[in-house]
């Protein structure tokens, strides 16, 4: 859905999704702020907040929220899941074998008309197992 068919497509709204667009890091709220307060420098938090949940909300953008860490948000909505690092907080972009498909398929959905999935993956990042192996210390509980 085009954000100019619902809702007035301010300069604002349009800097965030082009900011949001260009980053593959998948950046909380706070940390796009940081970046767009750059070219907009009188824009606040609340704007950030607000102009995300447009965004999301009109479909064009993902808003991220994982179990025990802070929302993230995607500016790529081609159909895809991600995975977190459990130390670092990194999102990185996993994508599908088969587009569209949820990698399991449940066996009993009882009455519900399935809308949609979200699949979580978490791990450690390649970065941080690096740092780990440099360290000596390790998330291996037989260590």
């Amino acid at each position: 859905m085009a954000i100019g068919k619902l809702r007035r497509n301010t300069p604002q709204r349009r800097v965030i999704l082009h900011e949001l667009s260009q980053m593959t890091s998948h950046p909380t709220a706070a940390q796009l702020y940081g970046i767009v307060r750059q070219r907009l420098p009188r824009i606040s938090l609340g704007t950030i907040y607000r102009n995300l949940e447009v965004l999301n909300e009109d479909g064009m953008i993902h808003k991220m929220e994982f179990a025990g860490a802070e929302t993230r948000f995607d500016g790529n909505v081609d159909p895809h899941d991600h995975v977190r690092c459990t130390v670092c907080d990194r999102v990185d972009d996993i994508h599908p074998a088969e587009p569209g498909l949820a990698p399991v398929q449940p066996v009993e959905l009882g009455e519900f008309q399935i809308t949609g999935y979200r699949l979580e993956y978490f791990g450690i990042c390649p970065d941080c197992r690096k740092r780990e192996t440099v360290s000596g210390f390790s998330n291996n509980p037989t260590h």
